[in-house]
């Protein structure tokens, strides 16, 4: 099941971080200073990206168990992003790479099943490395929404994060609200949707999107979903540091991923004179360092 790969990868790496790929074109180094050239054709802004991407995949290799690519820098740049989103997941899982795909899918009935087939599973004859291990997905359609995509988990060894407490300022509008709450009636569905994907590691294929920036919500969300893997943003760029990230793990510093992007993929900006690839580089290892001190005595439940 993905929860034992996922597992078995952050246990490899020794570490829990996931590196975002969100190509921002106007962040991208000056070295690939065609993916915000407004004369450049989508394709040569594509080709600029997965250039750029295939670069972060070399820094990331080794080091971290998964990339997290963001679907709408792919889809901006048409059929040639498109062919970057297959090149550059393909180059993930050759580097040994997890990758979680960031669409945060929603739909019903037979477009919810195309969604799924689309990320995960593959028409018959679909190149499997080019797929993702796992996506994330909104559940505001229902359970209807996320049967399709649990129906594929079932099959195989792929996997779900449902956005349960995103880390944006605007999430209070709806997830805060009522008794209990929008985020804890979505948290209890997510247990009831993993129950029968739990891997031999005690963890569930049915994540959970709980972001960082609220570590006393994220601290009750992990005691409500003890089997359910966390994937964590807002460290970093976000303002949430190892501390807070700290609330999300289970004892022994298992039961998430902690996610960043700009702060590793455009860490040059931060760095006069440092070779953009160097800073990256950095940027993560310093990640790695920050993070084992405060997970290994992780402040979660198990």
């Amino acid at each position: 099941m993905y929860a034992d790969r996922l597992e078995a990868a952050v246990r490899r790496t020794g570490n829990p971080c996931l590196v975002g790929l969100d190509p921002h074109l106007e962040l991208l180094p000056p070295e690939f200073a065609a993916a915000r050239d407004p004369a450049a054709s989508r394709a040569e802004r594509a080709a600029a990206v997965t250039s750029f991407l295939l670069e972060v995949i070399d820094v990331a290799a080794g080091r971290v168990p998964a990339v997290k690519p963001q679907s709408a820098f792919f889809e901006l740049l048409g059929p040639a992003g498109a062919q970057a989103w297959e090149t550059v997941v393909e180059a993930a899982h050759a580097a040994g790479l997890l990758v979680i795909g960031d669409v945060k899918r929603s739909d019903i009935g037979s477009t919810a099943a195309a969604y799924a087939t689309a990320f995960l599973e593959g028409l018959p004859g679909s190149n499997p490395s080019a797929l993702c291990d796992a996506v994330t997905v909104n559940p505001l359609l229902g359970s209807e929404s996320i049967q399709p995509f649990l129906d594929v988990c079932a099959r195989g060894e792929k996997g779900l994060y449902v956005l349960v407490r995103t880390s944006n300022p605007g999430s209070d509008e709806f997830q805060a609200q009522g008794s209990p709450s929008l985020s804890e009636r979505i948290a209890d569905a997510v247990v009831r949707w993993g129950e029968p994907l739990v891997g031999e590691c005690g963890m569930s294929s049915v994540g959970a999107v709980v972001g960082a920036t609220l570590p006393g919500e994220l601290a009750e969300l992990r005691a409500r979903m003890p089997r359910t893997p966390l994937l964590l943003p807002g460290y970093g760029a976000q303002g949430a540091g190892a501390a807070d990230v700290a609330h999300g793990f289970l004892d022994g510093g298992r039961g998430a991923l902690v996610n960043s992007s700009r702060a590793v993929l455009f860490a040059y900006r931060n760095r006069p004179g440092v070779p953009w690839k160097d800073a990256t580089r950095e940027a993560l290892e310093a990640m790695i360092e920050a993070l084992g001190a405060p997970l290994g005595q992780s402040t979660g439940s198990g």
